[in-house]
């Protein structure tokens, strides 16, 4: 890459890191935009999930509070969380990219409807919300390794997943949603040994990448209460299905 594309890349991560931050979807707009600068899309994919590990740190970091007492479910979901990305991640890197190729504008197309929905979504969990104590169901455990199985493999849209998963099975919004950023964040790390290790990462890339994706996810905290989100998800959103579908054309 050109010192003009990976200039190009550090904005868009800063942008997608913000954008984390304020409504979710971050993945949808850095991924294609490391396609559309020459990268495969199996190496874009991989580089992207490398390249925003530093912003789901931060989003662990400040659910501190909500973690107190839940140190054995994180245990028990964090190790389920690791078997899901580690099956992902895998899954990816020995299946052929012209696989991938066909499904990724499948995948783009779902993290943008999904991304439509969270709001409902959020909304109808909310009114079901109680105290919870009751033990884990079963069926939670099964979803989440699928859902982070996803997240190994492509992850756009996870977190809207996890809040899903985890809010019906919980039916506590605001635990759920903490949960949901321990578990992305371990389905990251993951994906960052294994793809370190054995995946095409664009290693120029990361380097500029994943400290702006850091500072974005900071700045779109501190300014995500003055932003209203709704618009900025409908932009990503019809972004999101634009991309799947120059994807299905290119396929």
């Amino acid at each position: 890459m050109t010192p003009v594309d990976l200039l190009v890349a550090a904005a868009v991560a800063l942008l997608a890191g913000g954008v984390n931050s304020i409504a979710g979807g971050g993945s949808l707009i850095l991924f294609p935009t490391l396609v559309a600068l020459g990268l495969g899309t199996v190496e874009a994919n991989v580089t992207n999930s490398v390249a925003q590990w530093p912003g789901y740190l931060g989003g662990v970091a400040g659910f501190r509070q909500e973690y107190r007492g839940q140190r054995a479910r994180l245990l028990r979901l964090g190790l389920v969380a690791v078997l899901g990305g580690t099956a992902g991640s895998v899954l990816l890197l020995t299946t052929p990219s012209e696989a991938f190729d066909v499904v990724v504008p499948v995948l783009v197309l779902l993290a943008s409807l999904l991304l439509a929905v969270q709001p409902l979504v959020t909304s109808r969990l909310r009114r079901a919300e109680d105290d919870g104590g009751a033990a884990d169901p079963v069926w939670l455990y099964v979803a989440l390794f699928l859902a982070t199985a996803y997240g190994g493999y492509f992850g756009g849209a996870l977190g809207v997943i996890l809040v899903g998963v985890l809010g019906l099975a919980l039916h506590r919004l605001k635990l759920a949603n903490a949960l949901k950023s321990a578990l992305s964040a371990v389905t990251a790390t993951v994906t960052v040994v294994v793809f370190g290790f054995f995946g095409d990462v664009h290693w120029g890339v990361v380097a500029v990448a994943a400290p702006a994706s850091l500072l974005g996810g900071f700045l779109g905290a501190r300014i995500a209460t003055r932003i209203p989100p709704t618009p900025l998800r409908v932009l990503i959103v019809v972004f999101g299905v634009a991309v799947a579908i120059y994807l299905f054309t290119r396929a």
